[in-house]
């Protein structure tokens, strides 16, 4: 060191050295990206102990790594192309956002002696292009600022609510010197103020009629067993909230009450006869059409845990109370004894199904029935949700994933993500038809990883949630929405995937069986029915 405490120039490094010490300090050794001309000199000699995961578009990088960071619980590191990289990558980065995923990516830029001529696969205003939906985004102003840079992403990524931050850096950046950073410890969780808490489990006590809604949060901040115990303490039925991304409930518990659906009036019919809603890590509420009225049920009292300030904020109805979850409910537990309540009723069983015809609804039935006990389902099928909630149980923590923002292209490549966060589990995608051609080329990332994961395409032929909602709006005909002469299995082959195609239900049980212990990725076509028979001009 100088006599005025400066570091002496032998102690500086590269950029690049500093940067990677970060990343590997903050066990960011994987990375997620389809490289491009401004940053290849990031990887100037890859450091051993890194790997980098080749998406075939920027889109599934950020789809793939939403997954990984989900499955790890930590965040996960993106390298983006420019601007046409984060371009290409907007839609994931948005479903990161709203999944409150904690990914840091990265995006090249040109070098800074020519951007003042708009060159050549430049980003204009780089830091406000992936606005609003990243946490923070930032254009370092000198080389020597990135990996302060890089530091702050991670630490806010982190931070609750969890979420994409986002850094340029220009490619003449890497290679020039800078002092290196030692990483901080910086919290991630949020305690909340006990006066509410305590209010809060006193209501919770008193209630004659509590009900329990759960969300994302409770997987996120992993207060699975704490929320099966306070249900129980209390006797309350516990609903899960509209359109929640991850499974906080075991679905055959005998206080699980249902699947909360996204419409005022609904909800409120649901939940009637409650004189106290708690809501856990979900908004209060989600609603995907119109609605007027109350938001709840006369003379009932809610009361919202959250770790997310937004959320709180426009919460409509009742108290909010900013907490890490698991910290949160166990707080509730300890609170005064309640009073004595009868269970509520138990949820009605669906009939089981006799298999004459290949129905979603049966595959779901028949993949219930046959998949791994330990496996994990990614999900991006919207018009085979109803089903799936009442043929497909979700039963065991962490074992479902979907996305937020209700965008398609992200499950295909989360089950990616997922399936290399945890290569002991065996994931099953499942997924619709027209989603899956959003980011099938996912399936070569499958494939290269040797990854034991599962896609099951539900066939029909058709964007099938439109002409499901189409009926919101009266309407009998839709243009644009039919899918005719893909071959899912030919797609598979071609990048060297084994595939079936299953179109009668006496079939189903062999192919699946085969597709849950097989060794490598598969791809099951499932052309569910109605859908050889309809015609194109077929409403």
């Amino acid at each position: 060191m100088s006599d005025a405490g400066e570091p002496d120039a032998m102690a500086e490094v590269t950029v690049r050295e500093a940067v990677f010490a970060l990343f590997r300090s903050f066990g960011l050794t994987t990375i997620f990206g389809n490289p491009g001309s401004t940053e290849l000199p990031m990887f100037r000699d890859f450091p051993d102990g890194f790997r980098y995961v080749l998406a075939l578009q920027e889109s599934l990088a950020v789809g793939m790594a939403d997954g990984y960071a989900q499955a790890t619980r930590g965040a996960a590191l993106v390298n983006l192309h420019s601007a046409v990289g984060v371009g290409h990558a907007l839609g994931n980065i948005f479903t990161a956002f709203r999944n409150q995923t904690p990914l840091v990516i990265t995006a090249g830029q040109q070098a800074r002696s020519i951007l003042p001529y708009e060159p050549f696969l430049y980003s204009e205003q780089a830091a406000d292009f992936p606005k609003p939906y990243v946490k923070w985004s930032c254009e370092p102003a000198r080389a020597a600022d990135v990996p302060a840079a890089i530091a702050r992403a991670y630490y806010i990524a982190m931070q609750a609510p969890r979420g994409p931050t986002f850094v340029s850096i220009p490619v003449d950046d890497w290679d020039q010197k800078c002092t290196p950073l030692d990483p901080r410890q910086v919290s991630q969780r949020i305690g909340a103020d006990p006066t509410p808490l305590a209010d809060a489990a006193a209501a919770l006590a008193r209630a004659l009629r509590p009900v329990i809604v759960v969300g994302a949060g409770v997987a996120r901040d992993d207060a699975w067993d704490e929320v099966i115990a306070l249900a129980e303490r209390h006797q309350a039925a516990v609903w899960v909230s509209p359109m929640s991304s991850r499974n906080s409930f075991p679905e055959d518990h005998r206080l699980f009450a249902g699947f909360l659906a996204a419409d005022r009036a609904r909800i409120v019919e649901a939940l009637s006869g409650a004189d106290f809603i708690l809501v856990l890590g979900a908004p209060a509420f989600t609603y995907h059409v119109e609605g007027f009225g109350p938001h709840i049920p006369a003379g009932a009292r809610l009361v919202q845990l959250t770790d997310n300030p937004t959320q709180a904020a426009w919460t409509p109805v009742g108290s909010s109370i900013l907490t890490h979850l698991k910290l949160g409910v166990r707080a509730l537990l300890e609170g005064p004894a309640p009073v004595l309540r009868p269970p509520p009723p138990p949820r009605p069983v669906p009939p089981r199904l006799a298999g004459g015809k290949l129905t979603d609804a049966y595959l779901l039935q028949q993949m219930a029935a046959l998949r791994p006990p330990d496996s994990v389902i990614v999900e991006e099928a919207p018009s085979t949700r109803g089903p799936m909630h009442d043929y497909l149980p979700i039963l065991k923590r962490d074992s479902f994933y979907t996305c937020a923002s209700g965008g398609l292209g992200h499950g295909l490549p989360a089950a990616v993500g997922v399936a290399l966060g945890r290569p002991q589990a065996r994931v099953i995608a499942l997924l619709g038809d027209g989603s899956s051609m959003y980011s099938i080329q996912a399936l070569w990332s499958a494939m290269q990883l040797n990854l034991k994961v599962v896609f099951v395409i539900v066939n029909n032929r058709r964007y099938e949630a439109l002409h499901q909602f189409a009926q919101h709006f009266n309407l009998s005909r839709l243009q644009g929405t039919r899918l005719p002469h893909i071959d899912f299995c030919g797609l598979a082959r071609s990048f060297g995937m084994a595939a079936a195609r299953v179109t009668r239900a006496p079939d189903l049980g062999v192919a699946l069986t085969e597709a849950f212990t097989f060794t490598r990725p598969m791809l099951i076509e499932v052309i569910v029915d109605g859908a050889d028979d309809r015609r194109p001009e077929d409403p």
